[in-house]
This record gives structure tokens, sequence and C-alpha cells, in this order.
């Protein structure tokens, strides 16, 4: 594979203006993004009128044919080259019964009976009317991770049929120790998702994940509203049969109380997990009886996907994602009851629009093509994103990089940009100069340990080896005290991120989202110019994959 070489002579040729394209005419695409079309898009995606954006709903109609409507109107070409603007995702909906929802724990005479929603969520993966676990054994496995390349294996037991307990996030999470992990930084392994495919692998019969607000990075609010209503899944020819039959999380303080039914202290169990030396623990006599009731639907969503031809090498591509789907409604929810995802992902669906209306105004198109994609259900695991990068419309081995928008800064500017996922691969070193350009700095997520990498829709391309990047808003907002950015978040993380308040507002600062997309589309519109293959760093999980794709290249 060619790496691409930074030295001050390859990197001004990257940066200089291409005779097809000048600076002039750069110039003039970036400065036209704009706050107010990028707020007209985000307040029509955000309501009520979208119905929460839930795919399969008249939200995701009305959703996808905003989008058609507006890539047309832009006078972009068709994405799929079947000439439409869609590709169909086969999609499964499994929504829990909460009349039938049971899990119930026993030992020796006495029971522990969780209540569904605010102690316990649990459905199942597989589209059957029902599933039933009884009289199951449980099994503490701490983190539930099995990590050979280092030496890790929570899974010292056969598990086959019983139910585990694990907990979020990484064993090193606490500790700091990078010798395995990284530390405080999320790795795959503390995901959610990993916990699941793992004890699935295993052969478990339930899996329930023991929940804290910090090291999952959110509140039990989100699990509850994430996980109570239709759970989407990719509709397999096997049915999901692979997946472990019934999966849900629990409170803190509920797998206390079920600890202690065993004769066990759950906060002494986890210090032990924290090491590599951790054996399973069986919660001895302890039985468990589950069982959940569904609805199934199956649905085709659809990803939405517009083109701009190159008008050199129209068969190497660059691409921008960002997802349009949110949680749709709730109808047991008092007051208001509608998921409008304005910031999640409203804002990045318009940035997306933004970024396509500011290369269809170029004059002449870039040497690369250069492809928008809006991906549906993200919110369900990044489902709309995993079926292109296993079906792409394009061949992965031909893009040549990824950007990523989810989730834009509606509070003002920032002196500097955070980068998700920093150090993973070179695009970040030619932002570099364009981020200095506008008077700002980059600096490496804040928050590592909440595994935003892991947690949206450019890791799938990232799992297949096309180099991806994901930045957000800074935290150091101009005028604004020390600290603001911080509260920002941790405000919007409380009160606002998959709740029905997460709303437009027209009193937001777009100018920071503006500033970021002008980012994006410079660097792309750069990289749409270049001849540059960028590849990942060396020590990237993700490097082997890309350089296995392209080889000798």
């Amino acid at each position: 594979m060619r790496r691409l070489l930074l030295g001050p002579g390859l990197m001004a040729l990257f940066l200089g203006a291409c005779s097809r394209n000048p600076d002039a005419e750069l110039a003039r695409a970036r400065e036209g993004i704009s706050a107010d079309t990028l707020a007209r898009h985000i307040q029509i995606l955000a309501s009520d009128a979208f119905q929460g954006r839930l795919p399969g709903t008249i939200g995701e109609e009305r959703t996808v044919r905003y989008l058609e409507e507006a890539f047309r109107r832009l006078g972009l070409e068709p994405g799929n080259p079947n000439g439409t603007y869609v590709q169909e995702v086969p999609l499964v909906s499994i929504a829990t019964d909460p009349a039938s929802a049971r899990v119930r724990f026993e030992r020796g005479g006495r029971s522990l009976e969780l209540r569904y929603a605010d102690e316990v969520v649990i459905n199942t993966r597989r589209p059957i009317d029902s599933v039933r676990v009884q009289g199951a054994e449980v099994v503490f496995v701490g983190y539930g991770v099995n990590a050979p390349e280092v030496g890790w294996n929570d899974y010292k037991t056969d598990v086959r049929g019983k139910v585990v307990l694990v907990l979020i996030n990484d064993p090193d999470y606490e500790t700091g120790d990078t010798t395995r992990f990284r530390g405080r930084a999320m790795t795959y392994y503390g995901r959610w998702t990993y916990k699941f495919e793992e004890a699935s692998r295993q052969g478990a019969a339930a899996c329930f994940i023991i929940h804290e607000d910090g090291p999952a990075g959110y509140p039990w609010a989100t699990v509850r509203n994430s996980w109570t209503g239709p759970q989407f899944n990719l509709d397999t020819p096997d049915g999901n049969a692979e997946r472990v039959p019934l999966e849900g999380w629990m409170t803190w303080q509920k797998a206390e109380e079920l600890f202690r039914l065993a004769g066990l202290d759950l906060s002494e169990l986890k210090g032990r997990a924290q090491r590599p030396d951790f054996q399973p623990v069986p919660l001895e006599g302890v039985r468990f009886t589950g069982e959940v009731r569904t609805r199934i639907e199956r649905t085709r969503s659809r990803n939405v996907i517009a083109r701009l031809t190159g008008s050199r090498r129209p068969e190497e591509y660059v691409l921008y994602v960002a997802h349009w789907d949110h949680l749709g409604r709730d109808s047991t929810l008092e007051g208001d009851q509608i998921f409008n995802g304005a910031v999640d992902n409203a804002s990045g669906t318009a940035g997306l629009l933004e970024l396509a209306r500011a290369f269809a105004s170029l004059r002449t198109p870039p040497e690369r093509t250069v492809l928008f994609l809006a991906v549906t259900a993200e919110e369900q695991g990044l489902l709309g994103s995993a079926y292109y990068a296993e079906n792409p419309l394009y061949p992965l081995a031909q893009t040549v990089a990824v950007f990523n928008l989810d989730g834009m800064n509606v509070y003002g500017r920032t002196r500097d940009l955070v980068v998700i996922g920093w150090g993973q691969n070179e695009l970040e070193d030619l932002a570099r100069p364009i981020v200095q350009k506008q008077g700002r700095q980059m600096r490496p997520d804040p928050e590592p340990e909440k595994g935003f990498y892991y947690r949206s829709d450019h890791f799938s391309f990232a799992k297949k080896g096309v180099p991806a990047f994901y930045a957000e808003g800074g935290e150091e907002y101009i005028g604004k005290p020390e600290g603001y950015g911080r509260e920002v978040r941790d405000r919007y993380t409380a009160e606002r991120y998959h709740r029905p308040q997460d709303e437009f507002d027209p009193s937001w600062d777009l100018s920071g989202a503006v500033e970021d997309l002008r980012l994006y589309f410079e660097l792309g519109w750069r990289l749409a110019n270049s001849t540059q293959w960028p590849n990942w760093k060396p020590g990237s999980e993700f490097r082997a994959l890309r350089e296995a794709m392209r080889p000798g290249s």
C-alpha cells in the first residue's frame, strides 16, 4: 500500500489549487454554505410532521421523499446505478410486548422480579413470536471480553445455555491501565454491541448488561428510550439464528440486589473483573426465568444516495455520510410523544444537504466522484451503513475516504475541533492545515471512554478498511466562559439525547456548524482533486484491511 507522505512538498501539492478548480471557485462554493439553509433543513426534518423519522413508518416516507427532492433540485445524479436515489435495505422490526416482558431470578424460595423499562429492558433479535428461557443458571463474566491478542478472556468457563451478566465498557476504564486496552478510551470490546455479539458466540441463553451512567456514557433514560420501542435488524436468511436468544440491560441497583440474593458483592466482583486472571463467578443456586412476546414486521427501508460524477477519475470515490433516522414516537408517553431528533441527526442530515449544495454549485466537477449517502437505521446499530458496506454500490477498494456527519454543533463557533478516533488515520493530518487556516486547533476526543468512534456510521466503513474521518465542534467556545462546552454537552446528554426534548431551537447559533461544514467541504474537495490515497496509521487495527483491499497501489 502506498502511504500518504506528509512532507512539505507533497502537502503543498495536496493543498495547492488544481488548474481545473482554482481556489477562487473553492472559496465561492465554501462560503456559500449557509446557516439559514442549514436551519431550514433541520427545522423541517425535525418537525412533528416527520414523526421522529423511524424506519418503516410514514416518517421514513416523508424523509426519503424530502431527501430525493432535495438532491434532484440540486441537479445531482441518482446515486444508485439502477437510476434511482435509493438503495433498499431489508429490515425486520421486532417489538417487545411490554405486558409480556418477564425477568425473574429465584434462589431458595426467594425471588427478585425486575420491572420492565424502569429496572430492566429485554428483547430478542430473532424474528419469532416469543422467546422463553426457564430455569437457566446465571454466571457473572466480568466485562464479557474475549481478546486473545492481548491475553484477555472473561469466558473461562462453558456458558452454553446459561445467562451471562456483563459490565459495560472495558476492564481498564477505571484503572487507566493501557497495557492491554486503551485506558479511559473505549475500544470496541467496551461497546454494548460487542457484549451481545460475544455472548452469542459463546452460546449463552441470555445476556444482560449491567448499566452504569459513567462507563456507558449516558443515563438509564437513554437505555430505556432506545430499547423499549421496536428494534430493527437486518433481515437475514437465517433469521439471526446465531444471536443470543434474549438480550437486555438492568440497572446497577437491581444488579446489586441480584448479587446479594446470591450472597455476593457486585462492587467487589467488579474490582476483580478488572484483572486478566479474573475467573467467571456463578451465582450459585440462582435460576433465571425470562420471557418476551413480540410483534414482527418486515420492511424494506432505504438509504438515499446522490452522485456528482468526477471529471477525470470518476471510478474513484469520496463519500459523505449521515444517518437520517431517529426513534419515531412512543404512544405510552404522557405529553410529547415524538422523538424529533433535531441534533441527532436532523442536523447531520441537513449538513449533508448543505455539502451537496456546495459541490453542486461548482462550475467544474472535481476530478473524483463525490457521493452523498443518507443512511437508515443508525439508531438500531448502524444497520443502514452496515448494509451499504456489505453491499456497496461503488467498490470500497475505490472509495478514497468517508466523511461522517452526526450531531452538528448548534452552540456557536469554537477555537478547536474535536477528532473522534484521534490518531487512527492520515485524514486528520490533511485536515490540520485547513483547521489552522480557520484559526483553530485540532484536539482528541475529551470523552474517549464513551466510545463515540464505535457509535456512528463511519465505523461500518472502518471495519471494512476505508479511512474515515469524524469530527465535532470543539469545547472552547468563542465568547463563552471556561467550561461552557462541557456544560452544554453534559446537559444535552442528560436532558435531550434520545428524548422528545431533542427539538429544533430557533435560538441556536449555527455559525460553528457552518465552520465545521466548510472544513468538511474543503477537505473533501481537495481530496477529490488529488491523486492521494490516505491510509490508516501504523498501529491502527484497520490498516491491514486497507492494505489487503488495495495491494501494491
